[in-house]
Formats: C-alpha cells, structure tokens, sequence
C-alpha cells in the first residue's frame, strides 16, 4: 500500500546523520524510558508468562511419605538401601530472538513518533525484560532480506550493543519480505525459543507457509505496528502518496468521503486477511500504534496467556 509523503526528519534520524554522542543519547533516552515498563509493567508478567524449557535435575534428597514414587533414583537407592528421589527445578533460561522490521515503510508518523521509534523501544523493553528474567536475547534486522544478526547474549551492555545496532543500523534494502528472515531463524535456532516478529506487516511476499514453520518450532509472537493514519484519513483535499518501498507515487483526492471510506476500508480487511492467517497458525499478535502507550496491550497478552494455561 502506499503511503503519504512524510518529509519530516524521525526522532532517530537517518544513521548517516547521527553522531556517536547523538547515538549515546537516544540509547540513554531509550534506556530511561523504558525503565518503569520493564520495572513496574513487565515485573513478574514477563516471568509468568514465559516459563523457560521445561525441567532440571538439581539434587537427591531422602524419600519422605507422600513425594511421588516415580521420582525415586533406583540407583542412589540401592547404593546406600534408604530410597532416594531426584529432585528437579525449573530450567528458568530461555533464549529469546527479536525480529525485527527496518524496512523504508517503518519511517512513516503522523505524530511525534514514528513507527520505527516505536519499534526500537517496544524491542527495547522486550530485551530489557529478558536480562531482567536471566534469558538471552538475539537479533535479527531485516528489510527484503536479512541485514545483520546478532547472536544472543546475556548481560545490560549486551541489551545496550543491540539498542545502538537498531537505532544505527542503515538498510541495504527498502522492501519488507518476511519469509527471508523466518527462514533464517529457523536455521540458526536449533532450540525452541520464543521469538518477537516486530513489524508493521506490509510486505510483498507470501510467508504463510514459513510462518506457520516458525510457530510450530517456536513460540512465535508477532507485534504489528501501525500508525491511526493508515487506518483514518483526514480530510486534507489533494496529496501526493509515496510508496517509501516501491517509489511509487499517486495523487489522492481525501475529501472525497467515498475515497476516505475505502482507504480505510482496505486497511481494515488487509488487518482482518492477517489477523485470520496467524489464527490459523496459533499465533500471538499485539497491535500497536505509534504515538500511543503500549503498556496495555502487553498486560492483555500477558493476561490472555495465562487464561490459557
């Protein structure tokens, strides 16, 4: 779809433009933003709701009357005759992968804040709660194909290195294909992981079939980013569109009501076909729009996913 011509200058910034004390800035900004969600918000339901890979051998200890008979160690239990049970904890690592959208269409606000803003500190919070829960945390940039993966890590400077990339990061690529960077994920992720697709999903590929991949080996959350103005379009008079992927540009008339009614209404089947197609695949989505607080509807999906349980 296209989008309106924006020729104001994003709160990141072209990264050709951004200095080094610059790019130390707005990770520090971003950093102290996204302190209370992570500290206040994300607290315990990030912990909760991702539960690590299942269960660890820690130590044997005495049978006592009423622990389970299927926990006893038969081989501790011959050695000294007393029986003995194995006694397992929570394996609480995990690792997690954020996937995330740098394609031209992300540079598109009608606020204050554009999409890609909105990206980076939405990624930012995830990455912040995944040290916060002792997980490691990994990236991968994509556009029309996959432009830099870094490899997971623990660690604040680690969650720091991956701020400055997102924020700096200069696309090689202005198209948006999704399926290129499933494709590689499940390729270096031998584990189960659970993985952030953080894009504004207008792409021009079909991933359907990747997609569904990727969930069956992961826990795939998909979190689209939008902006009011791709859905509700003022009545402006004549504009100009400019496809930021294609270069595409086309004249449009807003006030026109019968215009202005099926722009939105494309939009509103286009968030409808994608909605259906990660039903379909068990999928997680959070929509989110630039310019407004995101805390709610992470507490929806934390909440959602405990319903489930």
């Amino acid at each position: 779809m296209s989008k309106p011509i924006d020729n104001r200058q994003s709160t990141i910034g072209d990264s050709e433009a951004i200095s080094h004390r610059e790019l130390l800035k707005k990770v520090r900004r971003i950093q102290i933003t996204t302190k209370h969600a992570v500290n206040d918000v994300f607290a315990g339901q990030y912990h909760s709701t991702f539960k690590g890979r299942g269960m660890e051998f820690d130590e044997v200890r005495e049978y006592v009357p009423g622990d389970d008979v299927r926990s006893i160690d038969w081989n501790v239990t011959a050695r000294t005759g007393v029986p003995y049970i194995k006694k397992f904890i929570e394996e609480r690592e995990m690792t997690v992968m954020l996937v995330v959208d740098v394609s031209a269409s992300n540079r598109f606000g009608s606020g204050a804040q554009m999409k890609r803003d909105l990206i980076a500190e939405v990624a930012a919070v995830l990455a912040f709660s995944a040290i916060r829960n002792s997980d490691r945390i990994g990236l991968i940039l994509f556009s029309e194909t996959v432009e830099k993966y870094i490899p997971p890590k623990k660690g604040t400077s680690h969650v720091l290195r991956l701020v400055r990339e997102m924020l700096s990061h200069k696309p090689q690529q202005k198209g948006t294909r999704i399926a290129p960077a499933l494709d590689y994920l499940n390729h270096i992720s031998t584990r189960k992981n659970v993985t952030f697709l953080i894009s504004d999903f207008m792409f021009s590929d079909d991933y359907e079939r990747l997609l569904k991949i990727s969930a069956r080996r992961h826990d795939l959350i998909s979190i689209i980013v939008g902006d009011k103005r791709e859905v509700a379009w003022p009545d402006i008079g004549l504009i100009q569109w400019h496809d930021a992927e294609t270069g595409e540009r086309v004249w449009v008339d807003t006030s026109s009501r019968r215009v202005r009614e099926e722009l939105a209404l494309s939009q509103t089947r286009r968030a409808a076909e994608i909605d259906d197609l990660h039903r379909k695949a068990g999928i997680d989505v959070i929509r989110l729009f630039a310019g407004e607080a995101y805390e709610k509807e992470f507490i929806k999906f934390f909440r959602q996913r405990a319903q489930r349980r």
